[in-house]
């Protein structure tokens, strides 16, 4: 991805468009309609709300679909024969607190997967990636999958509501293996990496006990704020 490529996370509003970051250059000129809007890629771990046991590694392709608004096609693979398996539409803070709380609970936080390495953008450079992740660390997203079970033939069943993986001890580790594994990367070391240059603590939020659960950000309880990163004796 090149730097033209990074300006268009102005559209995030405040949140992204510090990060200078753009997409969907690559299929500039050609008539492509909506889908030359949707050039940036990033890698996430999806938990489904209704069964955090249920992981999937997704790859999201995203665009601009709004002032503040980013809008994004999900699949499970990155080749010519990936399937389409749901949407995500990515929202900055200010824009979810104003939402009411019957529309919140739709909403996932993205900070915990930001600190501890569960989301990457392995198309980026370092340093572009690294100005991304800040830029989405305070963002939402609400996120359906509408082919809950790839392994089927054609989608079957309802929709499912996504979450995503917000405190240690919640990540599947055959899931984060093979997303490790495909994009050559080690979260450990992502996340060691993360900390050190955002300067806070990873997240400790348990996951949603009912679908009616509105996401927080950093804690459990007690005003939802960072916990500045604290510095071991061996630094």
């Amino acid at each position: 991805m090149d730097r033209r490529e990074m300006l268009a996370a102005a559209a995030m509003g405040a949140a992204l468009s510090q990060a200078g970051l753009a997409c969907g250059h690559e299929l500039e000129g050609k008539d492509n309609g909506p889908l030359s809007n949707h050039g940036l890629h990033f890698c996430g771990i999806h938990v489904a709300k209704n069964n955090p046991k249920l992981q999937f590694v997704t790859q999201h392709y995203c665009g601009m679909g709004g002032e503040k608004l980013h809008q994004c096609l999900l699949y499970d693979g990155t080749g010519k024969k990936a399937r389409l398996v749901g949407v995500e539409y990515i929202i900055p803070d200010d824009v979810f607190r104003k939402l009411p709380d019957a529309e919140k609970k739709y909403w996932h936080p993205h900070t915990y997967e930001v600190l501890a390495g569960g989301l990457i953008a392995p198309t980026m450079k370092p340093a572009d990636e690294l100005a991304f992740m800040k830029a989405l660390l305070l963002t939402w997203g609400k996120t359906w999958h509408t082919w809950p079970d790839p392994t089927t033939a054609v989608p079957m069943g309802e929709p499912l509501l996504m979450w995503s993986l917000t405190g240690d001890g919640q990540e599947d580790p055959k899931v984060i293996a093979a997303r490790d594994k495909k994009f050559g990367v080690k979260t450990a070391d992502i996340r060691k990496k993360r900390l050190e240059e955002i300067g806070y603590e990873v997240p400790e939020v348990p996951q949603p006990n009912s679908l009616d659960t509105i996401g927080r950000q950093w804690t459990a309880k007690g005003e939802d704020k960072p916990k500045k990163r604290r510095k071991k004796a061996a630094e």
